[in-house]
């Protein structure tokens, strides 16, 4: 759809993407409504390069819609193309070039994308317009890649740990002059309490579906069809608003006990004490650096504890802020890497959530109907197994691109490739995160419905988490031994009778072969 005001004879033609939802976007903050014009563009390209969830293309499609709007109201023109505009090229080179048929200007500008993909795809634009292309850095972030690749610089070793104190005396937040709050940076360890009997849990906000999300619901149903997941319930907010409504209520009710609990995982409790805001912050409704002193301003007033609110700051100028610096320093060799040389297939199970193992069921079939699993079940629980039982890291990375509304690929890489798979070798983390069927046990209520005994070391009944850890060292003691935070774990292993490794190995081959086929991982 193309609105009606008159095209100026000149000015800008300013592309915003689908993850540049906020007036604050450079190109937007630097334009003129007066002269100048948006093009913003629902492209087939996009929706479907990964088999995204289909609650997560109608959540984009319509906060768009939703964004476009505001513009409008705002006094800019704004050129609007849906995916089911008859005319549409399905690209957004294409849409770019038709734009600039219907209206003249004097050049194209863009707020620097978030993905290799896309930038490499506007910087060979830019050499087939009849008119200049700019991309404008996005600022929204708060450590501008360059100054990310100065703090890298030198560095045998990138340990998110020295970049976020480093974030937050940049900042200032939780800091009292020179000294950390409470005297401590982190407070991780205060965070990691199992689930308890009675805990209620408040959940996210959730908004009623207006007419403009059930025409785009309408249409993801139609043209997606055999895309991942549930399209409905459809709860997200999709506006600016909605979104800080969204925030408000996680800090008034989930914050305080968001520390404690971040790390627990409860059959059918999804959401627990987490925010579910991330794909609010990734496509531009929130800005990191205002939650942030919300959340900070909560702490202050004693509403809050300490540890719950570092441990949400942390999330946000820590990891957030780490992974996209390390994305744009590697890229675009970073997604080839596969230090550990896994190659089987991803399992079927990972679509359908049909497994005899209770905390994978769990975990997937949440992910399937919510496009949403917090990060302990993505990483200790579905990237943990992957990375055991020696899948591809890149079909891990393309499940994960694909079935989560707040994944995007800056931020999703090298959390999978590297914390979740080690693909990377060590350069996002210092060892693996594996783990035996104990530490779900401890941090969830998974084990106790499951068919698998977790308490059985090997045999037909053992969890299969707990032969597949011993394996997957074992098989990669070359790679792994000589990390010095597995040294006590091999030294348990060469301390464990001869015929109970063997019987582990024998175990983990079988449920690997059944699991793959009869080639290895």
């Amino acid at each position: 759809m193309t609105d009606s005001a008159e095209t100026p004879a000149t000015g800008r033609l300013i592309l915003v993407l689908g993850d540049q939802l906020s007036p604050a976007a450079a190109a937007l903050r630097d334009g003129d409504p007066a002269r100048d014009r948006v093009l913003m563009a629902e492209v087939m390209g996009e929706a479907t390069y990964v088999r995204h969830h289909k609650k997560k293309i109608a959540f984009v499609f319509s906060a768009m819609r939703h964004f476009a709007a505001e513009l409008a109201a705002a006094g800019w023109a704004v050129d609007y193309v849906p995916l089911d505009d008859p005319d549409s090229t399905g690209t957004l080179a294409g849409e770019v070039a038709r734009a600039l048929d219907r209206h003249p200007c004097d050049r194209v500008v863009v707020t620097e994308p978030g993905e290799w993909r896309v930038l490499a795809d506007l910087a060979a634009l830019r050499n087939r317009l009849p008119v200049p292309l700019d991309l404008w850095e996005d600022d929204r972030f708060l450590c501008p890649r360059a100054d990310f690749a100065h703090w890298a610089a030198g560095r045998r070793q990138m340990r998110m740990e020295h970049f976020y104190q480093d974030m937050r005396r940049r900042t200032g937040l939780l800091m009292d002059g020179a000294a950390p709050a409470g005297g401590r940076w982190n407070y991780d360890s205060e965070n990691r309490k199992p689930p308890r009997a009675g805990v209620s849990a408040p959940g996210p906000a959730r908004f009623p579906v207006d007419a403009t999300t059930r025409a785009v619901l309408d249409l993801v149903a139609a043209r997606f069809p055999d895309h991942v997941g549930d399209l409905e319930p459809f709860r997200f907010g999709v506006t600016r608003a909605q979104a800080e409504e969204a925030f408000d209520h996680f800090v008034e009710t989930g914050l305080a006990r968001f520390g404690a609990y971040q790390d627990a995982m409860v059959r059918d409790e999804p959401f627990l004490f987490h925010a579910v805001i991330a794909q609010y912050l990734n496509v531009g409704l929130l800005d990191p650096m205002a939650v942030c002193r919300r959340v900070e301003a909560a702490w202050r007033a004693g509403a809050v504890p300490l540890n719950a609110a570092e441990g949400f700051i942390r999330q946000i100028i820590g990891w957030r802020e780490y992974v996209r610096g390390i994305y744009w320093l590697t890229m675009p060799g970073y997604i080839e890497r596969n230090h550990l040389g896994h190659t089987a297939p991803l399992p079927a199970f990972y679509w359908t959530g049909e497994t005899d193992m209770a905390c994978l069921r769990a975990c997937i079939t949440q992910t399937l109907r919510e496009a949403y699993a917090h990060h302990i079940q993505r990483l200790m629980v579905t990237g943990n197994f992957a990375m055991l039982a020696g899948v591809d890291p890149k079909a891990v990375h393309d499940w994960y691109l694909a079935v989560y509304a707040d994944a995007y690929e800056w931020v999703e890489l090298p959390n999978t490739l590297g914390m979740s798979q080690f693909a990377d070798g060590g350069l996002l983390g210092s060892k693996p995160y594996a783990a035996g069927g104990n530490y779900i046990n401890r941090m969830s209520d998974y084990c106790s419905g499951c068919r698998y005994k977790v308490k059985d070391k090997t045999g037909p009944d053992a969890c299969p988490f707990n032969v597949l850890y011993w394996d997957f060292l074992a098989r990669h003691r070359d790679a792994l031994g000589r990390n010095p935070r597995l040294g006590p774990v091999y030294r348990t292993w060469d301390r464990m009778d001869e015929d109970h490794r063997q019987a582990v190995r024998r175990d983990a081959g079988v449920f690997l072969e059944r699991l793959h086929g009869p080639k290895r991982c």
